[in-house]
């Protein structure tokens, strides 16, 4: 007869696989944006934020990319399109992502900062860790370098999107781009949920925009 530990190591295992197995249902949503561009700033604090609207966020593994358009000069040095301002945030974020694995920990932050930006206040960044409950720690990561090591990873991942963005946010659910309907991203992801544990973010299920809706949307390339 099998002991009460075994019992009680089998009912652990089995509570395991069943959390393991609804994890791996998640939608990953990927976003490769950049700080300093205001439609991506738009996208960020008015429609991404949108996750955490009756539960959406329990379905999806949430993927921040801060690079954008940004290029590696010869030299390794780094070129952003808004300028070193830009370098600079996306370095910050990047270390914030890195330092704070937990989405929601570095949703939050991020969701500040792009909060701040949208308004025109971007050097008040730094109030966002007060704001959020977080160190400063993502600021030691920046003066070490290690936001430029994070900055290389980041460019060498934008440059392999196949299909290659065309403009910025590039917003991919389950690595499919969703070209310009990307603020519809809600049922696409809802679409894409295939386990058992739906949202109410899905239900009803929102009407899909065909993404061949001519748009002027997006930061271009």
């Amino acid at each position: 007869m099998a002991s009460p530990g075994f019992f009680t190591c089998m009912l652990f295992l089995l509570l395991f696989i069943s959390i393991w197995s609804g994890h791996a249902q998640n939608v990953t949503l990927s976003v490769y944006y950049e700080t300093l561009c205001p439609y991506c700033a738009d996208f960020v604090a008015n429609h991404l934020v949108k996750l955490f609207d009756k539960r959406l966020f329990s379905i999806v593994d949430l993927r921040l990319v801060p690079w954008g358009n940004a290029v590696i000069r010869s030299d390794g040095t780094f070129l952003c399109q808004h300028g070193p301002g830009e370098c600079f945030l996306n370095a910050i974020e990047a270390c914030t992502i890195s330092i704070y694995p937990n989405e929601e920990q570095h949703f939050r932050f991020i969701l500040c900062v792009e909060h701040l930006v949208s308004e025109n206040r971007p050097n008040e960044w730094v109030n966002c860790f007060n704001q959020t409950g977080l160190a400063t720690v993502p600021i030691d990561c920046y003066k070490s370098g290690y936001g430029n090591v994070l900055g290389n990873q980041y460019a060498d991942e934008t440059a392999r999107l196949n299909p290659s963005h065309k403009f910025v946010p590039w917003v991919l659910v389950n690595g499919q781009p969703l070209q310009e309907d990307f603020k519809n991203f809600v049922p696409y992801v809802c679409n894409a949920y295939k386990g058992e544990q739906v949202p109410e973010a899905c239900h009803p299920l929102p009407l899909m925009i065909s993404s061949s809706k001519k748009a002027t949307l997006g930061y271009p390339v």
